[in-house]
This record gives structure tokens, sequence and C-alpha cells, in this order.
């Protein structure tokens, strides 16, 4: 399966994005999906994970509360709603599939990613 993110940009802290993940292929529905982040120096970081048919979803502590991942499987397409950001969560943004799961080894398709500033 490839992947293609989008939807960063630049926006005020306490701001909202929302992140999508298309996918081509027609077996999206069998893999679990999840987002990632890694900023600059740093190591790339679990944000959350949704299963195949969407019916269980985890997160990072960092963001429960205030990022939602969705999907639709219908247009092949994962989803990050991203709400009341802050400066830390300036990083670029990365879509995966792969095993339900918090770690990045569980993860065998990976997108490119996209930006995401997040201005004090």
């Amino acid at each position: 399966v490839q992947l293609q993110a989008s939807g960063g940009g630049l926006v005020q802290a306490g701001g909202s994005l929302r992140l999508s993940c298309a996918a081509s292929g027609r077996t999206f529905s069998r893999y679990n999906m999840g987002w990632f982040r890694q900023a600059p120096g740093k190591e790339r970081e679990f944000v959350a994970a949704i299963t195949g048919p969407g019916d269980g979803t985890i997160y990072a502590g960092s963001v429960k509360g205030r990022f939602t991942i969705s999907r639709d499987n219908a247009k092949n397409a994962v989803y990050l709603q991203m709400n009341s950001l802050k400066a830390g969560d300036t990083s670029g943004y990365y879509c995966a599939a792969g095993r339900y799961s918090r770690f990045t080894t569980d993860y065998f398709f990976w997108g490119q990613g996209t930006l995401v500033t997040v201005s004090s």
C-alpha cells in the first residue's frame, strides 16, 4: 500500500488542523493505521492508531483529548483532527500502515511526512 499524507501547515497555538492520509490499493480496510510525528533532532514518536474497521483507537497521552483519529474505508483515507494545538506539537507528521500498535517497528508502510508548525 502506498500512503500520501497532506494537510500540514502553519497555525497559531490553540488552533486546529486536519491531516489526511490517502492510501492506494483495494485492501485498505485490512490495515490498521497509525500517525506518528518526528521533530528535528528527536526520535519518531507515536501519536494515534486506529483498527482496520475503525472500531478501536489508541492515543499518546500527550494528545489524548485534543487529537482524534478516524478513517473512511470507502475513500481509502485516514484522518487526524488536531485541536488545541500547542507549540510542542510542531513536527513532521507521518501516517503508517501495519499492526495496531504504538511502536514504529510494527508498521510496514509509511507515507512521506507533512509538516505542522504551531506558532506561540
